[in-house]
């Protein structure tokens, strides 16, 4: 074999490995734990069933809605830190809305959304007009609303019926259309819904491929006429947008608002955009990939949790995992829009 052929045959595997080998890993991912949960009483997989995979689905619908909101500032080559502090605001403020205020369901939604928008322009300030870099930026804005979702819930949880710091008892009730969202199908809806959003926003509208310009090379964006702050504003707007949506579903979820627990969220989020640049070789930010991203974090969870691996040693295995995932990412070096 000659050194060109040798020299052809290796990048023909390079460029195997970057497009298909985030797919790859999730099908190896699937037969080992389809295998691995096996149960000879039923001579079938605990892990292959219906059940368990409308679980895995509804696992990551609320880290997929909150990574799409990250997959906008990727595709300006931003990066937005904040999306994990965001969703815990809006899951804090939508439940005192419900049991503090006694406001119904759409005020609740819209009014938390639009609180939450605060965070975008914070970041955008930031970003756009003193041009701190993104990822300082985001995140001194995460530890800011990390603390003001504290202060806000005195903090604690909020729960129905809780007791208040004045001593009184909060008179309001989680309604149940709103707990309904935050189950299965409806919470799986949302998710598909958001991910479709994205990705026809992105593919097949002049401002997703703005974006993507101006990720790509802001420079020449400018030249070509394209407002480059106009649109980075934007996306930190539309990754605020999506990340209280997330807290929202959060909320619907678990019908509480628990410290923290929004931040839980934001190292999978951005595991899942970053995964999503590899899928089909895109390499760039995108819908489609993001939602893949996230389903592996959350099968990879969901297969080590039935297999009985103890939870001292899963994180050693999940982040293994990614890692090999995210190699595969930045394995051939045509990986764009990544800060």
């Amino acid at each position: 074999m000659s050194g060109a052929e040798k020299v052809k045959k290796k990048l023909n595997v390079g460029d195997f490995v970057t497009k298909w080998g985030t797919i790859a890993t999730m099908l190896i991912m699937f037969i080992l734990f389809t295998f691995g949960n096996w149960s000879k009483d039923t001579g079938a997989s605990m892990f292959l069933t219906q059940s368990n995979m409308i679980t895995i689905l509804r696992a990551v619908s609320i880290t997929t809605i909150i990574a799409i909101g990250l997959t906008f500032a990727l595709a300006v080559n931003g990066m937005d830190l904040s999306i994990g502090a965001t969703a815990q605001f809006a899951n804090v403020f939508v439940m005192t809305c419900f049991v503090w205020h006694n406001i119904n369901i759409g005020v609740s939604i819209i009014l938390t959304v639009l609180i939450c928008l605060s965070v975008a322009v914070i970041n955008s300030i930031l970003i756009v007009k003193f041009k701190i870099p993104d990822m300082v930026a985001a995140l001194s804005v995460m530890f800011m609303y990390q603390g003001v979702s504290m202060t806000y819930s005195k903090g604690g949880a909020i729960t129905e019926r809780m007791t208040r710091a004045d001593g009184t008892q909060a008179p309001g009730l989680v309604p149940e259309a709103f707990r309904a969202l935050g189950k299965e199908p409806w919470l799986i809806i949302i998710m598909i819904c958001v991910v479709l959003f994205a990705y026809f926003f992105l593919n097949y509208t002049k401002h997703g491929r703005y974006m993507y310009a101006v990720g790509g090379n802001p420079e020449a964006a400018q030249l070509s006429g394209i407002p480059v702050a106009k649109y980075k504003i934007l996306a930190y707007f539309l990754s605020a947008t999506f990340a209280s949506i997330g807290g929202i579903c959060l909320a619907a979820r678990v019908g509480t608002a628990q410290i923290s627990a929004g931040d839980a969220y934001l190292m999978p989020s951005v595991c899942a955009a970053y995964i999503g640049f590899s899928v089909l070789g895109a390499g760039k930010a995108n819908a489609f990939g993001t939602f893949a991203g996230a389903v592996l974090v959350g099968m990879l969870e969901n297969g080590l949790i039935m297999m009985s691996v103890p939870y001292y040693a899963m994180n050693i295995i999940k982040g293994a995992v990614l890692a090999i995932a995210l190699a595969m990412t930045y394995a051939s070096g045509k990986t764009k829009n990544v800060n």
